[in-house]
């Protein structure tokens, strides 16, 4: 590193003590494609002297095969680090870097501007204090710059400095400069933001970077760097109420037990009372342990473990809290939603919602609006495609405790992630509880599930059959219902005609709404099943995601998949209802098999072929697999001929 301070040399602890006292800034860069940010954050480390001296010449020699500067070192290079981004240019993944100069220390992140990466933008842009908007000055404001802008307010950036880049290209012309600051303040009036510093910069150049430019003699503000090192960002969450949710129970041994995580918010002292959410019991901090310290007290952003006076039941993803303001809890919510996926949203459908140490099953119930970041005008929608931000309605499948968004950035956000690919798929800000969601108690029954079963002695099941229409699923699941019912077993067939008929009326067959259609089934099949029912399911359902989120909703005894699974050839062939035929020729839109997808189960309980058996042998089957899980009693094993169904 060019740069060292002389105190390394000659006092290590007091350099070390020096570096501990100084504040600490959080900054990500945004803007649109090409609008300079990486060869921003070079700049800013290469005139700060920050830069090892091997990095220097490892740029220097990148600069010749991969730089965009002629002869000149392209310090973009310094965090456009994957190929891919040094091949087109352009910054794809967040690249962070820790800086310090005398007067603070930083960690800067650099997001990428492409449209296609705002899920990474948003990564960068979660736990910064300031954020840095950089907009061409030829361009002025543009699409991705409002749409960044209002990422950032919805985040909760309290700080926005817009760094009005490549001025060089324009003269240092005052009257651009002034334009865009007046269109970008207008636009920006609608936000959140607590303040707004415009600087013209030349991130090439080093113009307004780290020093005032002689270039812009008009302009009378701080340089960015001079910005970066007195912005005021004294959290008020260290006044904030305590809260640290629980990452891990430690527990080394019979002696010990301690919950330790990151203080999201506040602070924690020996001999504070506490609260824990959702249980609400409560005890007093008895020691607060940092590696093989004990400390008297604890911050904010610490990592600690704390011991408490009373063993009380706490587990991951609960939250400690103080007693006079402890966390709400709820299990629906209206929340502001960042669609990051090019599969689009689809309400109804099970998602896992990761909110600070919980993941819980969740789903988008409702989509209230659709926000349009031109003019952040309200619009009618029934689902969100990739980049676009919506309010809905979330529901859990389990309260947890929260803060809204605005009050806490740390225990009010969540992401979105899909159950089949583990893809993070979303992220949001929870913004209060439905209330009315919070006052429904479930009701204490006197006559319970099991006593019901026992009463019919049998086990409540239910066997859900999947596969193409014209497979069979409804004749064989007619011959395993006949079949059941007549050795005395209660029991109920739902067919997917018969529920359109009624309960589904409203459902078309749109991806949307077979999700839909699915997810109510499922929900009428658990109370089916709590009433000791076996319950026949005879439903295409043909995607993988609602089957899961049925075997969740009733548990791996209680749900058994059985694929029937005949070959679309000969399905088509059937053709009992001339519906293939009517697909065929375009007069049915969203039919399975022709012009929507069928995802075929990858695990089944039972994979049943239609092409080489019959309907009474694949019920035969069917009941043996109820027999060996032990579902039926064996004094009735005697299956009947299916009565020539």
């Amino acid at each position: 590193m060019a740069h060292q301070d002389p105190l390394i040399a000659s006092d290590i602890k007091a350099y070390l003590d020096a570096q501990a006292r100084k504040s600490f800034l959080r900054v990500f860069t945004c803007g649109s494609v090409d609008d300079g940010k990486s060869t921003l954050i070079g700049r800013l480390l290469y005139d700060s002297k920050l830069i090892y001296e091997d990095q220097m010449a490892a740029i220097e020699r990148d600069s010749k095969t991969s730089g965009t500067t002629g002869e000149r070192p392209d310090l973009a290079l310094l965090v456009d680090g994957l190929a891919a981004e040094r091949e087109q240019g352009i910054t794809i993944d967040v690249a962070y870097r820790f800086f310090s100069t005398d007067k603070r220390k930083f960690i800067i992140a650099d997001t990428p501007g492409h449209v296609q990466y705002t899920r990474n933008m948003a990564t960068g842009a979660s736990t910064a204090d300031v954020a840095i908007l950089l907009i061409d000055a030829r361009y002025g404001v543009v699409e991705q710059t409002r749409r960044h802008a209002f990422i950032a307010s919805l985040l909760g950036i309290p700080q926005v400095v817009v760094a009005v880049n490549k001025m060089d290209l324009v003269d240092f012309d005052q009257g651009a400069f002034n334009a865009i600051d007046v269109d970008f303040r207008a636009f920006a009036s609608q936000l959140s933001f607590q303040d707004i510093m415009t600087i013209p910069v030349s991130a090439l150049d080093g113009d307004n970077v780290t020093t005032r430019s002689d270039k812009a003699d008009w302009y009378k503000g701080p340089s960015l760097l001079s910005f970066l090192e007195t912005v005021d960002v004294d959290r008020e969450s260290l006044e904030a109420p305590l809260r640290l949710p629980v990452q891990w129970v430690n527990r080394p041994n019979l002696d010990f037990r301690g919950f330790s995580g990151t203080i999201a918010s506040g602070t924690v002292s020996k001999g504070q009372e506490i609260i824990a959410m959702p249980s609400g019991k409560r005890s007093r901090v008895k020691d607060i342990v940092l590696y093989k310290d004990s400390l008297d007290h604890a911050r904010q952003d610490q990592a600690v473990t704390l011991t408490l006076e009373d063993e009380i039941d706490i587990s991951r993803g609960d939250m400690i809290c103080s007693t006079d303001h402890p966390t709400d809890v709820a299990d629906q919510f209206q929340a502001h939603l960042i669609w990051m996926d090019d599969d689009k949203l689809f309400p109804g459908r099970q998602y896992i919602i990761r909110t600070n140490n919980t993941a819980v099953n969740g789903s988008v119930t409702a989509l209230k609006h659709r926000i349009d970041i031109e003019d952040f005008s309200e619009s009618a929608a029934k689902t969100l495609e990739l980049n676009e931000i919506g309010v809905v309605t979330l529901s859990l499948s389990k309260p947890i405790p929260f803060d809204p968004y605005v009050q806490n950035r740390s225990t009010g956000a969540f992401i979105v992630v899909d159950r089949l690919t583990n893809r993070t798929v979303g992220a949001g800000m929870l913004d209060f509880a439905l209330r009315r969601a919070r006052n429904i108690v479930r009701q204490d029954l006197v006559v319970t599930r099991d006593s019901r079963a026992a009463q019919k002695g049998q086990q409540p099941t239910v066997l859900w059959f999947t596969g193409l229409s014209g497979s069979g699923k409804s004749t064989i699941a007619n011959v395993v219902d006949k079949a059941l019912f007549e050795r005395g077993h209660h029991t109920y067939t739902l067919d997917g005609d018969n529920v359109r008929h009624g309960l589904n009326r409203d459902l078309g067959f749109t991806k949307e709404d077979r999700i839909e259609n699915i997810r109510r089934i499922g929900e009428v099949s658990k109370l089916m099943s709590n009433a000791g029912l076996i319950v026949m399911c005879s439903f295409i359902s043909p995607y993988r995601a609602e089957r899961q989120m049925v075997r969740d909703i009733l548990g791996e005894d209680e749900f058994f998949e059985i694929f029937i699974d005949t070959p679309l050839a000969v399905a088509e062939d059937r053709d009992v209802k001339g519906l293939y035929k009517r697909a065929r020729a375009g007069e049915i839109k969203n039919f399975t098999g022709i012009d929507s997808e069928y995802q075929p189960p990858e695990n089944p309980d039972l994979r049943i072929d239609t092409t080489q058996t019959s309907a009474d042998e694949a019920a035969e089957q069917i009941l043996d697999l109820l027999r060996s899980r032990h579902r039926l009693d064996e004094a009735q094993n005697v299956v009947t001929d299916g009565g020539g169904i």
